[in-house]
């Protein structure tokens, strides 16, 4: 197939997608582009790192502009590389994958050394959203035997007033699509403020909600944890509580010890599934580092 052809194939689906979406946030854009309102032009700052990658795009931007270099030429070997760079992570991924299949079959891993796993990924960089996943993962694996379900997540990059959702994680009965239990995770300490927008949250959902419980990756302020406590009677019985995120972890493991490596399946499915914006490729390939490691007994 030749470039005019692949042109235009590209074309063709990317005029497909333009007219069934509207992107509704420039959170996909890195930080040092979504808040540019003029021309990207070759006077202009850009703060990112490596700064010379940001230097480099505004002049071969220049370069098509005053029509030194050809924009098609520019957009095939933007596709080539980018599918290079596809290609090369896909046979990353089918390799790691591979290896923790021949591992199947030995003794699972036990709640403490799975604890010990997750811990290490959430000590990546970058690692936000994980709490989120853990959580939801958690749910799943026990839906039957909870009897309850979480709702599909969220984008990681929308805010709460724009998905009308109450919560990162937000808890069903099974057969009812009304909230029982919500979740906020939090990489840093809890405050008397998070706490009070949370009330606000509760007090706008028609319905009860039995519990809102922060999970925090923090120190939990003992002042904020009694703050909380307090509010069980004026939000018509719904309580606010803050948890230790590796502390909820360690608890469901041994409380539900028959399906804990039906909990860890769950979580590396979501986290798999996850786009690269909200869980990396890097921290992807090192949760399957990191789990092949500890099934080997590394």
């Amino acid at each position: 197939m030749g470039a005019d052809q692949i042109l235009q194939r590209v074309y063709e689906k990317a005029s497909s997608t333009l007219n069934e979406t509207v992107i509704e946030t420039t959170a996909f854009l890195t930080p040092s582009l979504r808040n540019i309102d003029r021309a990207l032009t070759t006077d202009i700052q850009i703060i990112g790192r490596p700064r010379e990658l940001y230097i480099e795009t505004v002049q071969l931007l220049d370069d098509v502009h005053q029509k030194r270099i050809d924009a098609e030429i520019v957009f095939v070997e933007t596709v080539r590389v980018l599918i290079k760079m596809r290609d090369e992570i896909l046979c990353r991924m089918t390799s790691l994958m591979n290896a923790l299949k021949r591992g199947a079959g030995a003794l699972p891993l036990s709640s403490e050394a799975m604890l010990k796993l997750l811990e290490q990924h959430f000590a990546c960089k970058n690692s936000s959203r994980l709490p989120v996943l853990m959580v939801s993962a958690a749910y799943r694996a026990a839906e039957a035997k909870l009897g309850e379900r979480p709702l599909p997540l969220n984008s990681h990059n929308a805010a709460d007033l724009q998905t009308g959702s109450i919560g990162d994680v937000e808890i069903c009965l099974i057969g009812d699509d009304n909230i029982v239990t919500a979740y906020e995770m939090k990489m840093k300490s809890v405050t008397v403020d998070d706490i009070d927008a949370a009330i606000t949250k509760i007090s706008r959902y028609p319905k009860r909600i039995n519990n809102y419980i922060f999970i925090t990756t923090d120190v939990i302020e003992r002042t904020v944890a009694q703050y909380a406590a307090r509010f069980y009677k004026e939000t018509g019985g719904t309580e606010i509580v803050v948890l230790d995120c590796l502390g909820f972890l360690k608890h469901f493991l041994h409380l539900f010890h028959r399906i804990r490596t039906d909990f860890l399946n769950a979580y590396q499915e979501m986290v798999m599934a996850e786009p690269d914006s909200a869980v990396s490729q890097a921290l992807k390939e090192a949760f399957l580092v990191l789990r092949q490691a500890a099934e080997s007994g590394g």
